[in-house]
């Protein structure tokens, strides 16, 4: 039922859209890709840091595809969108892959601020740039050697025409709570110093297109529902946890206020800044209306409700908890669900949330008058 509610409200939105479509500006030839594990499609996976086992990537991929998922992310249906094929990971050597359309740099558990000793992950904003920079000058280096290379590489000019996505923060924000929130607050222009140092790299590499998520309600995180939520008063009317979603709320205000001075500083560069987190929050306030039927519980994890998570335990994983071998299994219809494993969404989550970038209404600069490419749709 709730996959067949979501399709009617793509179809209600493409057709409703429909007459905006007079222009198109999504023409990119490539995508480069920065993040963490809301866009990660192998990296962290393929540096050998994490496996992910079964059902991850049960639905569209019908096996674990590098992505903390059932099955696409937002970054896929995003380039379904712009009709471009899935990006591969660059740290994905194995299978051939082509790079022509673009490169993945996002890895799980990154973070803007420089990874530490006791972080998931080593591959920091800034790492991820470094690999950037690494990829191009080396992609420059082999097509030097002669053309029959261009069928699997960006040629030199795809770098100043394609899109740069950046979807990461939301690490920096969530792992903050282990301190107080007043030093959560106080570390925001800090870790959007690092992000602005990032983007004045790309920008110094003739990188011109950036489209900037900002970060989601983390307070509606399974896992910080489960962590920081246990005292009902720290929970708000949906159930999510009120400060986590109140720093996210600050992070994303000064953010904005970032791309708004890039904007005015680099004229001669597109910069969109994408308001990700009022349309989850949409998504969870308002989850039955949007086809769904569990708004915090996750899909994949062990315990039940009402949040089906345990921090001893990841999607797909067998371990012997107080004595007994546990799984931590998937749920019968993920469609259901926005939370897959407690942290990351659900394919189906994935799609609306997607479904509403789409509609342009949700950026700065908007853009719903430059719709045409939402007809490419594949979901």
């Amino acid at each position: 039922m709730a996959t067949k509610t979501f399709i009617l409200h793509i179809l209600f939105s493409i057709f409703f859209l429909l007459p905006l479509a007079n222009s198109i500006h999504f023409n990119y030839p490539t995508v480069f890709n920065f993040g963490d594990s809301n866009s990660d499609t192998g990296n962290l996976v393929s540096a050998g840091i994490e496996t992910l086992a079964p059902p991850n990537g049960q639905n569209y991929f019908k096996t674990p595809s590098g992505r903390y998922c059932d099955g696409r992310l937002i970054v896929d249906f995003l380039m379904d969108a712009m009709n471009l094929p899935f990006l591969n990971a660059y740290l994905d050597s194995v299978g051939m892959p082509n790079f022509r359309k673009g490169c993945n740099f996002s890895a799980a558990g990154s973070t803007i601020l420089p990874a530490t000793p006791t972080s998931v992950s080593p591959f920091s904003f800034a790492v991820q740039v470094s690999q950037f920079l690494r990829f191009k000058a080396r992609v420059l280096e082999i097509l030097a050697k002669g053309k029959k290379y261009e069928k699997y590489l960006p040629t030199e000019d795809f770098f100043g025409k394609g899109l740069y996505m950046f979807d990461i923060g939301q690490n920096d924000i969530a792992g903050g709570f282990y301190s107080t929130f007043d030093q959560i607050l106080a570390s925001i222009p800090t870790i959007l110093a690092e992000f602005e140092t990032g983007i004045k790299r790309l920008y110094d590499q003739g990188a011109r297109n950036f489209w900037i998520h900002n970060t989601g309600p983390v307070g509606c995180l399974t896992q910080n529902v489960a962590r920081f939520g246990t005292d009902p008063s720290k929970l708000d009317d949906q159930g999510c946890v009120s400060g986590h979603n109140q720093a996210a709320k600050a992070f994303n205000l000064q953010l904005h206020a970032l791309t708004k001075k890039l904007q005015g500083q680099y004229t001669d560069a597109n910069v969109t800044y994408v308001d990700i987190f009022s349309i989850k929050s949409n998504l969870i306030a308002n989850y039955s209306k949007n086809g769904f039927e569990q708004p915090i519980m996750a899909c994949c994890g062990y315990g039940g409700p009402p949040l089906n998570y345990d921090f001893q335990i990841s999607c797909g994983q067998t371990k012997v908890l107080n004595g007994s071998s546990v799984t931590a299994k998937g749920c019968s219809d993920s469609s259901a669900y926005v939370s897959w494993d407690g942290i990351h969404y659900t394919e189906a989550a994935n799609q609306f949330v997607s479904s509403k970038i789409l509609t342009g209404v949700y950026s700065d600069p908007p853009f719903s008058d430059q719709m045409p490419f939402l007809l490419n749709l594949k979901f």
